[in-house]
Parts: C-alpha cells; sequence; structure tokens
C-alpha cells in the first residue's frame, strides 16, 4: 500500500509540475489525485534543473529542462567515457604536454609539463578534481588524437539520443560545449554503467607524485560525496564564467535511485544548497506518504 501511494505521489507531482499547475492534475494525469499542496515544491535557486525518477522513468521536477546552455566540466564525463569505450590501456603513461595547457581560458593546473600519469590517473583526476589538463591529455592520447575524440563524443552523445547536445573540445572550456537538462539525464545514466566513473567521481580524494618526491594531494569538487549523508553513484561538477555553477548526481534517496541536474548556478554553494533541498523534499515527501499509509 505504501509503494502505491508513493509512486501516486511522484507521478502525480510530476504530471502536475509538467502542467504549471500544482493544484490540478490534467490531461493523461487526471486519474490521479492531486496530492501535492501548492508549496509542496523543492526551492530551488539553479536557473536550470531536473531530477528523475529512475524507478519510474519519469521528471519528478522540471525548470526549464529544454533550455540550451553551456555545461562546463561535466563534459568529462562523456569525455571518460569515450576514453574507456576505446579500452586502451589504462596502464599507459602519459606525459602532460604544452599542447595540454589552457589557452582559452587561462586556467591555473598543478600538473606541469613533463609529469607523467597512468592514463586510470588521469582519468581519475579529471573526473573527481576536474583537472582539465588530464582531460586534455587524454584526449590528446586518445586514437586518432583529440579530434577523434571530439568526434567520438559527438557520436555517443547522438548514440545516446542526446540530440541537443554538442563538444567542441573534451575540458568544457569551451561555451559551445552545450547541452539541456533532459540530455544530461541520459549522460549521466549511460556514465553510471561505468564502474570505474563511479569509482572516480565518488573518490573524496586523491594523491599523486609531484615534483621533487612531493605529493599532489587533490580533493573531490562536490562536497558532498564526503557526506555520509548521501548515496551517491556518479557526481560531477563544472564552472565557467559562460556557464555558472553546475552539477550533475546519480544518487539513492530513501534507496530511490535519482538523477539530479543543476545548471547554472551563480551562487558559489547554490547548487551544493540545491541538492540538499532536494534531498530534504524528497524525503520529507515520503515521511509524509509513509505516515499517511
Amino acid at each position: 500500500m505504501k509503494k502505491v501511494l508513493l509512486t501516486g505521489l511522484l507521478v502525480g507531482y510530476t504530471l502536475a509540475a509538467q502542467a504549471g499547475d500544482y493544484g490540478t492534475v490534467k490531461s493523461e494525469g487526471a486519474r490521479y489525485a492531486p496530492v501535492f499542496k501548492v508549496n509542496s515544491t523543492p526551492k530551488l535557486h539553479s536557473s536550470i534543473a531536473l531530477i528523475y525518477d529512475q524507478q519510474t522513468q519519469t521528471p519528478l521536477y522540471t525548470k526549464k529542462p529544454d533550455a540550451l546552455a553551456p555545461i562546463a566540466s561535466i563534459t568529462k564525463l562523456m569525455t571518460a567515457m569515450v576514453v574507456l569505450d576505446a579500452h586502451q590501456s589504462l596502464d599507459d603513461e602519459i606525459s602532460i604536454d604544452v599542447a595540454d595547457i589552457d589557452t582559452l581560458k587561462g586556467t591555473h593546473s598543478r600538473l606541469r609539463i613533463g609529469m607523467t600519469f597512468t592514463r586510470s590517473e588521469l582519468l581519475k583526476l579529471a573526473l573527481m578534481a576536474s583537472e582539465n589538463r588530464a582531460a586534455s591529455a587524454l584526449a590528446r592520447s586518445y586514437p586518432g588524437g583529440r579530434d577523434a575524440a571530439v568526434a567520438a563524443m559527438n557520436a555517443k552523445a547522438r548514440e545516446l539520443g542526446m540530440y541537443n547536445t554538442r563538444f567542441l573540445d573534451p575540458t568544457g572550456l569551451n561555451s559551445d560545449n552545450v547541452s539541456t537538462a533532459r540530455d544530461l539525464v541520459k549522460m549521466v545514466a549511460a556514465a553510471h554503467n561505468y564502474s570505474l566513473i563511479h569509482q572516480y567521481t565518488t573518490t573524496a580524494s586523491h594523491t599523486v607524485d609531484g615534483w621533487g618526491g612531493r605529493d599532489l594531494r587533490f580533493n573531490n569538487t562536490n562536497p558532498l560525496v564526503r557526506n555520509a549523508k548521501w548515496e551517491i553513484g556518479v557526481s560531477k561538477t563544472g564552472f565557467i564564467n559562460e556557464a555558472g555553477r553546475c552539477l550533475v548526481m546519480e544518487a539513492k534517496i530513501n534507496q530511490r535511485p535519482v538523477i539530479i541536474v543543476l545548471l547554472d548556478s551563480w551562487g558559489k554553494s547554490t547548487r551544493i544548497g540545491d541538492a540538499n533541498r532536494i534531498k530534504k523534499w524528497m524525503e520529507s515527501s515520503i515521511a509524509r506518504t509513509t505516515r499517511r499509509g
């Protein structure tokens, strides 16, 4: 009985939210009773947002889900997928090259020219620490080089049905790397099928050898992976001025798998705050339903 009520709760809210009228369920949703009150919505500050229920395959909440926007380092999830699809040895050593320097935005990196890492380490640094030079080196060492890697990223996007997505570079520094929240749900769902992407995007920190035997410690750009209250399967942040602060995650909230997409958050902590508001909103909604059951 509880499960039926919860499904009705979530689906009923979804249909109402999509209709733009939280007090009335329209058209095909007419058979569901309106179970959410007008004020029962997550108060999100990100310009674009989507909460997707993987069990029912429906959105629980949408805010401009089809708006085209720069996605910054969210790009690196696709870079990682095509690199892993190429089945190159993860133990191959790759040196950071002058070609990996960011001449577009002038971003800083602690990965110096000449430092050498395994492909596995570069993947981890690109995904958990959002290291641009790591992502660039991965694409540069892809079969056929950087252009072939970017072509593979766009082909993968089409394969996944991400028809409103375009990649021009493997790092996300190019503001013409664009997508929609609805497309990014598909990318996150696909990324979750890669065990290494799950492992690396949820790694809290990683230490590598620097010059002179000095350790370089890198932390995950998403502090929620260090929060025991969160059960995260895939995580990726992004930021450039044109994109604002972005966050995508696959997570379980009260054992319910969801994909969260938050784009164009301008406050430094807004995307993390929005994620926590989503968690609280879902948990309180489930709690209300359980009490009714």
